[in-house]
């Protein structure tokens, strides 16, 4: 008897052991299918050579040199020019110097210029959907961007679609959020913005008017004379870093935040695809490393600024105001339907607004789980501040 227990009990013995293995090696295959480095694979057999002919390129854009985004387009030119080592060098001209600002777009596709540097919205009058890879109201920020464009397959959306009109591109520039309204009204309820003169473009514009506001797209260089002579209340322009060289504090009270119209705003590099394809495999690869690059630097660069810029704007007596939550709520809403409507009217715009709301739905977990680690200073967090 005593041996067929210990037999028993060894069998038993057994059987766990073998199935702990199984699970184990089930459980270590499992894990060994997470998170793959797609690029790997072909990274272990390079199968071209560096190429030794020289390359000169142009590049336009919309941006004058006084602005920040031009310095983001030249540091990507730079940073190609300085990994090739020379080999591709790519001129950087500033708007009206090649061709006008806002015909940098076909200027590329046409030949004219081999690269081009944007702000895809710009070009929402060829296709509704530009809009969505630049900036949406209450939409991606800079983190999100980054993930969606990268690992959840915006970036082929945006090659698609650039390469309808013979371009090839890549992201090149994320700035994070923007700079609310400099105002002279205080705003902070909905109401408040019923009847009020503001400067924004796309789809903020349309939304702005839906609550009652009076919307128009004035052109930057006008922003200044229209806020000064009383034709505008409140304008918005990008971040603060490039806010405050223009000035608006001289002639504004108030700063309303935050500026849920374009929680990140996302630049695109663009090459003409003819262009592109002759280029050799090597300096290829030069060019998308570089942009990723740019994409990294941009946000860290113009982020700091962002933050000493605010000090140099409350400093000369700028007034930081907050929407309340209610109204930004009810803002949400308002977003909501509209965007509803335009995916609606605009297959393009479906298509890459719905990728953006199945990411933003599988990442909250994450959101959630994190929330409370917000790198308040200590005197702030332990004042009750916990969340960003």
């Amino acid at each position: 008897m005593r041996r067929v227990l210990i037999t028993v009990f060894s069998c038993l013995l057994l059987v766990c052991f073998t199935s702990g293995l199984a699970l184990a090696q089930a459980q270590k295959k499992e894990r060994a299918k997470f998170g793959v480095d797609q690029r790997a694979a072909s990274a272990q057999r390079v199968n071209f050579k560096p190429s030794t002919e020289n390359h000169r390129w142009s590049m336009v854009m919309p941006w004058s040199k006084g602005l920040l985004f031009y310095d983001i387009a030249s540091h990507m030119a730079d940073s190609i020019r300085l990994a090739s080592a020379g080999r591709l060098n790519i001129r950087v001209y500033a708007a009206e110097e090649l061709v006008p600002a806002m015909q940098s777009f076909d200027a590329v596709s046409q030949g004219t210029a081999e690269v081009g540097h944007d702000w895809p919205g710009y070009w929402k009058g060829k296709n509704e959907a530009f809009v969505a890879l630049a900036s949406v109201p209450f939409g991606l920020d800079g983190e999100g961007y980054n993930i969606w464009l990268y690992e959840k397959g915006g970036l082929e959306m945006m090659q698609e679609l650039y390469g309808r009109y013979n371009l090839y591109a890549l992201p090149a520039g994320q700035l994070g959020q923007e700079m609310g309204l400099s105002s002279n009204r205080r705003a902070t309820r909905m109401e408040d913005f019923k009847g009020m003169r503001i400067r924004t473009v796309g789809w903020y514009m349309d939304i702005l008017n839906n609550m009652g506001a009076s919307v128009s797209p004035l052109p930057g260089g006008e922003i200044f004379l229209a806020l000064e002579r009383g034709v505008l209340d409140a304008a918005e322009f990008s971040s603060p870093a490039m806010n405050y060289p223009l000035g608006w504090q001289d002639i504004t009270k108030y700063a309303i935040q935050p500026g849920v119209h374009q929680p990140g705003i996302q630049c695109a590099a663009f090459f003409n695809m003819d262009a592109w394809k002759k280029l050799p495999e090597d300096l290829k690869w030069i060019v998308d490393i570089s942009a990723r690059e740019t994409q990294l630097w941009s946000y860290n660069w113009i982020n700091g600024l962002n933050a000493e810029a605010i000090n140099r704007f409350q400093k000369e007596g700028i007034e930081f105001i907050k929407m309340d939550k209610e109204a930004l709520i009810e803002f949400r809403k308002t977003t909501k339907k509209y965007l509803d409507e335009l995916k609606a009217k605009h297959p393009d715009v479906n298509k890459l607004l719905s990728s953006q709301e199945a990411f933003l739905d599988e990442y909250a977990v994450w959101r959630e789980a994190r929330g409370g680690a917000a790198p308040w200073p200590y005197e702030t967090y332990i004042k009750g501040q916990i969340l960003e």
